[in-house]
């Protein structure tokens, strides 16, 4: 239908909407026409009309249709999650298994070393003092922690006594929970492999097989399963997602001597500041499913066709991305610069008032109403003046490709303006993948399909402490220490961004 739009006058498209609103009559008094393509002509209708005539007010400014945020689970469903968290942490309990100096750190411990002038100093007065300050540091320190537990018995011989070891992170194994952090961070976090780790062992004189230190990164992560389930149920609950796919290798495939090509899925929930990773090894629809099926609410995504299908259920608005819009026409800039250049100073122009919210620290009411003053007439110049250009465009010439993009996607474009708390584009969900990027630089692949979920699982937990300021050594430590021994209604304790609240208490 939009290659038959592109070379229409005004007077044409009028002719075109007024056919439409015929078949929509007609279709509706026909019973053996399905109710979704009437759907689909109102909502092609709705556009084209937004699209020539401009988008009015009103309709961001109170639909009841759309969803309120933030959004909460019903309480059966968060009662029926605590359950079976609570099955999941016995049952992995019962398992074995510079430009001038850089301002120094206040929290860090000093060193003072005096100087004085060498001489007799008897006969002057200090009158002042000079100080120079250096940042040292001491290498990793690996040490022995001892537990000796000593036995009691009874006089009289009828009972012994000895006190209980503390909860560890493996059982019967050497490494502590501090080491295992290290371990862990040093992979998922600074991207260093495990067979470079083992060299730092070496150096130390600490022998240590490979496959004993892939068993305890094994170990370590799979006590984070019932954390990771609690925030994929969080996760779920949420009114509003950003969503975008990464690819990994996965060593485990059908084709000997070759790797499979798994996908990240990750959600990024920007009113929580949370993200979760899970891994798929496709990239076809049926891989969101466990997170998408049944979401309600706002689903802001980039243009693949994937998400179009969760877009269109009747209980989600479907956002799309201003900065893969803003690509598009960059692409186009070697193509047809005069155009390009109207579509991105156009562009620029709405994200003028996204820094003027962010510098003057605005509620989200305070940002809707913003946006609607100052972002809505750009958006409306912009539609119309794509409207009456792409006709005179060449379909799959660069710039006709990036007028396409935003033309099929208008509706989604434009929805952020509903709710202040929205954002008009999907970067900090890119943000949150970038360190995988990094990790295939060093690590190149993940060695089974399961080793990749695991992975899955720290990259959440270090993404949300990266959004949070949070030490990721420090809060796995923490985590490692008390995840086999926390209740499980307090398992949210544990989560990154509460990590803070934790320490000083």
């Amino acid at each position: 239908m939009e290659k038959e739009l592109e070379n229409l006058s005004k007077e044409d498209l009028l002719k075109v909407i007024s056919s439409q609103q015929r078949e929509i009559t007609d279709l509706s008094k026909s019973s053996s026409v399905k109710d979704e393509k009437i759907d689909y002509l109102e909502s092609q209708l709705a556009m084209y009309k937004r699209m020539q005539f401009g988008q009015k007010r009103e309709r961001f400014e109170g639909d009841p249709a759309q969803t309120m945020l933030p959004f909460q689970a019903e309480p059966a469903e968060v009662e029926q999650q605590q359950e079976e968290v609570k099955q999941k942490i016995e049952y992995i309990r019962k398992r074995p298994n510079h430009k001038g100096r850089a301002k120094l750190p206040a929290h860090l411990a000093v060193e003072e070393i005096e100087i004085h002038p060498d001489g007799d100093l008897s006969q002057m007065i200090c009158i002042g003092r000079e100080i120079t300050e250096e940042l040292e540091c001491e290498p990793a320190k690996f040490y022995i922690k001892r537990y000796i537990r000593y036995k009691y018995a009874a006089k009289d011989k009828s009972a012994v006594a000895i006190a209980e070891l503390p909860e560890r992170v493996i059982d019967k194994g050497i490494p502590g929970a501090s080491l295992l952090a290290m371990i862990l961070t040093g992979k998922y976090q600074d991207h260093l492999p495990l067979y470079r780790q083992k060299q730092i062992f070496a150096r130390e004189n600490i022998q240590i097989a490979s496959s004993t230190i892939e068993g305890w990164t094994r170990q370590a992560l799979e006590k984070l399963e019932p954390l990771y389930e609690q925030l994929v149920f969080d996760t779920k609950a949420q009114g509003y997602l950003q969503v975008d796919e990464t690819p990994i290798k996965v060593l485990d495939s059908d084709k000997k001597g070759a790797a499979h090509q798994g996908y990240y899925w990750v959600y990024h929930a920007p009113l929580e500041g949370t993200v979760l990773f899970d891994y798929s090894p496709t990239r076809g629809g049926i891989a969101a499913v466990p997170m998408l099926g049944n979401f309600k609410g706002y689903l802001q995504t980039d243009g693949y066709t994937v998400y179009e299908k969760y877009g269109k259920k009747k209980e989600v608005t479907h956002l799309a991305c201003w900065a893969h819009a803003r690509r598009e026409f960059e692409k186009a800039l070697d193509n047809d610069k005069q155009r390009a250049e109207i579509a991105l100073l156009m562009i620029q122009k709405l994200y003028a008032p996204e820094r003027k919210a962010k510098q003057e620290n605005l509620n989200a009411e305070q940002i809707k109403e913003l946006r609607l003053v100052e972002s809505l007439p750009v958006i409306n110049e912009l539609g119309k003046w794509i409207f009456q250009e792409i006709k005179n465009t060449l379909p799959k010439s660069p710039i006709g490709k990036a007028m396409a993009y935003a033309y099929a996607r208008w509706d989604a474009l434009s929805a952020y303006l509903y709710d202040g708390n929205l954002l008009i584009d999907n970067n900090l969900v890119e943000n949150a993948i970038r360190p995988i990027a990094l990790g295939r630089k060093n690590y190149l692949f993940a060695g089974s399909h399961d080793a990749a979920q695991r992975s899955a699982m720290i990259y959440s937990f270090f993404a949300i402490c990266k959004k949070h300021e949070v030490n990721p050594f420090l809060w796995l430590k923490h985590t490692l220490e008390n995840i086999m021994s926390i209740k499980h209604k307090n398992l949210k304790d544990l989560y990154p961004q509460n990590f803070k609240k934790s320490a000083e208490l």
